[in-house]
């Protein structure tokens, strides 16, 4: 069997009780993965800094993918910016002049997306963003909300990485648990959801199996095995 490159989301898919904690038995795995020859890529809302440590000091492959899609990682100096900030700086003005309980979360510092609480409707957002004509997208993470420029999501991001690479979607496993992760499953042949994930989240996806979070990852890293232990 060719190498797989696992694409992987973090928060909510190897994180654990919602407090960022990282569930060891998950990344062990995505360890032995990359120990056996096949790519482990971070894919996350979170900071492309935050996931490219995660990748060091998790032993696997040194680049990732942050903010939504929006920076990539290279290593620890070297980013590739996706994104402008600037037009999401704008609409966050916006939001938070039209709306009440608008407010940024604290965050690993972002080079490319504005990162909000989940505190007001998207949908009323949407609406005032729309009426002034500016290109950014809003997604929920169900960690916080994500100001992001028009086509950034982690599809677009990790696509971005497919062509640098020479990675082809056959070789892709996508692994997730949010509606951001949707765009991640769309490039990638083998799509898994996790247990946590909304039914909209699974429905979009290959695979689904029962397990939530770390668990989860367990579970659908046991189903691939037989055919992952032939590289």
């Amino acid at each position: 069997m060719k190498k797989k490159t696992f694409a992987v989301d973090i928060d909510g898919t190897i994180t654990e009780n919602g407090g960022g904690r990282i569930h060891l038995d998950a990344l062990e795995a995505l360890r032995r993965l990359t120990n056996m020859g096949h790519d482990v890529i971070y894919v996350t809302g979170r900071s492309s800094v935050e996931a490219y440590l995660l990748s060091v000091f998790g032993g696997t492959r040194k680049i990732a993918v942050g903010e939504n899609g929006g920076c990539i990682a290279l290593d620890a100096d070297n980013h590739i910016l996706l994104g402008d900030i600037e037009v999401c700086n704008r609409a966050f003005d916006l939001i938070k002049n039209n709306l009440d309980d608008v407010t940024k979360k604290p965050v690993f510092p972002r080079l490319t997306e504005v990162v909000l609480e989940r505190t007001f409707d998207m949908n009323d957002a949407r609406k005032i963003l729309s009426e002034n004509n500016l290109d950014v997208e809003l997604s929920d993470s169900q960690y916080a909300i994500h100001i992001n420029s028009k086509g950034i999501d982690k599809g677009s991001g990790f696509t971005e990485l497919m062509n640098k690479y020479n990675i082809v979607k056959d070789d892709v496993i996508a692994i997730g648990d949010s509606a951001t992760d949707i765009p991640l499953f769309k490039v990638a042949k083998t799509s898994i959801a996790l247990g946590n994930a909304s039914e909209i989240v699974r429905s979009e996806a290959t695979m689904t199996v029962s397990g939530s979070s770390g668990d989860g990852v367990l579970e659908a890293l046991d189903k691939l095995a037989p055919k992952l232990s032939e590289i």
